[in-house]
């Protein structure tokens, strides 16, 4: 069985890393949504953000395969997962700034772990009723050190690597196909 999947990487790597970025993006989206609905946790303004790249990679990645499936040109397939791996790559950063903000290592954004700051020209409640209850600065749920921010990190730079593995497989047999020739 391990086997027989190094084997189909190697020989259709873009279909590959578009399989497993799908598959794990997925799971992902799964996961959050357990995190939200299941268990009680509701998201940040930030999680909230980090989802998008996820929102984006998976039906990029199922537009890969079905491009495979109908001849598209290995330069758009090279684009498209060269665009999963900027995007997770760019959610790999907002992880760790989200990250930086639970440990206090630096201020999150105002709107979700600042205080409100002027009590002038409005009320007191109506800017209280503004405020939104999920902070950025408080990690609700840890498992090992790492709060769910650090393991988006973790998953998107891992989404980036299959997405920048795939393309470079691409790219790399394109050029050995034009070399043959």
């Amino acid at each position: 069985m391990v086997a027989a999947t190094f084997d189909l990487a190697r020989r259709q790597p873009v279909a590959s890393a578009a399989i497993a970025i799908a598959a794990i993006g997925l799971a992902t989206i799964a996961g959050f949504l357990f995190f939200q609905f299941v268990l009680g946790y509701p998201p940040c303004p930030l999680c909230l953000e980090q989802r998008i790249a996820y929102y984006i990679a998976v039906p990029l990645a199922a537009m890969i395969l079905l491009g495979l499936s109908v001849g598209s040109s290995r330069k758009v397939l090279v684009l498209a997962l060269l665009a999963i791996a900027a995007a997770m790559l760019w959610n790999a950063g907002l992880g760790v700034y989200h990250s930086g903000i639970e440990w206090q290592w630096w201020p999150g954004p105002q709107q979700c772990s600042g205080t409100t700051s002027n009590f002038s020209g409005g009320s007191l409640l109506d800017q209280l009723q503004k405020t939104p209850v999920v902070r950025c600065d408080e990690a609700p749920w840890r498992f090992l050190g790492l709060s769910l921010a650090g393991y988006n990190v973790l998953i998107s730079l891992t989404l980036a690597a299959i997405a920048l593995w795939g393309a470079a497989a691409a790219w790399t047999s394109r050029l050995a196909d034009e070399s043959s020739r």
